[in-house]
């Protein structure tokens, strides 16, 4: 494939827009070829690991994950706990706003402002996340006191009415969606607090190790979406080890693999592990997820629309 001078024409889809940038170089040409092995994943009928961190659900990413999930295009899902908790919020009519990047922090502190870049979450928003909590978790409690994680998640999402939320579409589409972080932000202080009260409360994050692993075999095709890394990405991908590795991956990050993190590990490193195949079709996409995944999975799905695959 030879480079390309790219040009803009009058009505221009995404899947052509992301044909012009393919022959650009450099990582344009890498998100050209992260919306090729998209189809291909699931044109495979691979199963299909959907994982990113939470500042993506801060964003407006997070109706796009709902939607990914409403139209098939994921079959297990992989976060972290800001992503629950800020999924819950929007689902519950909090608003978050766009700020800058460099504004007086201890000003935004004083206001009760909480920055995650150039989004801004206001207190008043996690008050109402804990009310729901709290009114939440003792009504689970009733019904039973121990809950796998991913089983806890799901109930939360019956419980919402939003066809934009990750977790209100992921329960009505029986996606699972693991959290092996839980402890980490609000959610898991509101489940140590009622735990004070209720010593036989548990949220057993071991059992979701087992129901992951036994949601797919060697002999299932498997892919991997990862926006970002950190213990979304790697739980994904340890657990999948354990059944062969993907078959298919697109890694979607800013982090750099000299740093040796789980973040910036490149999926020829994966290879190393076995956590990918050594044929797998792979890709790494090194750019802002809210740009490069975007144009790319739009690409993909307008490609599997004209197909009837979706």
């Amino acid at each position: 494939m030879h480079v390309s001078d790219f040009r803009w024409k009058r009505g221009m889809s995404a899947a052509e827009l992301s044909e012009a940038l393919a022959g650009i170089g450099f990582q344009s040409s890498e998100m050209g070829r992260a919306a090729d092995n998209i189809v291909k994943m699931k044109k495979s009928g691979a199963k299909i690991f959907l994982t990113f961190t939470s500042n993506m659900v801060t964003s407006g990413l997070r109706g796009f994950f709902a939607q990914l999930i409403e139209l098939g295009m994921a079959d297990i899902i992989v976060t972290t706990a800001g992503g629950i908790e800020e999924d819950i919020m929007k689902a519950l009519g909090e608003k978050f706003s766009i700020g800058k990047f460099h504004p007086d922090d201890t000003e935004l502190y004083e206001q009760g402002i909480n920055r995650v870049g150039n989004i801004y979450i206001r207190n008043e928003s996690y008050a109402v996340f804990e009310e729901f909590m709290n009114r939440t978790i003792e009504q689970l409690y009733i019904r039973q006191k121990r809950w796998a994680a991913s089983e806890f998640l799901n109930e939360l999402g019956k419980l919402l009415k939003d066809e934009h939320s990750i977790l209100y579409q992921a329960a009505k589409k029986s996606v699972p969606v693991f959290c092996p972080a839980i402890t980490d932000g609000a959610l898991g202080f509101h489940l140590f607090m009622f735990q004070q009260e209720h010593h036989d409360f548990v949220i057993d994050v071991v059992k979701d190790f087992e129901i992951i692993t036994n949601s797919t075999t060697h002999d299932d095709k498997k892919g991997i979406i990862a926006l970002g890394g950190g213990v979304s990405k790697h739980f994904a991908i340890f657990t999948s080890m354990l059944n062969g590795g993907m078959d298919y991956a697109v890694y979607m990050t800013t982090s750099s693999e000299t740093s040796g993190s789980a973040s910036g590990a490149t999926t020829d490193e994966a290879k190393s592990w076995g956590k990918i195949k050594d044929e797998c079709d792979a890709v790494t996409v090194i750019g802002d997820v809210t740009i490069t995944f975007p144009v790319a999975m739009a690409s993909a799905l307008e490609a599997l629309s004209k197909e009837a695959v979706i």
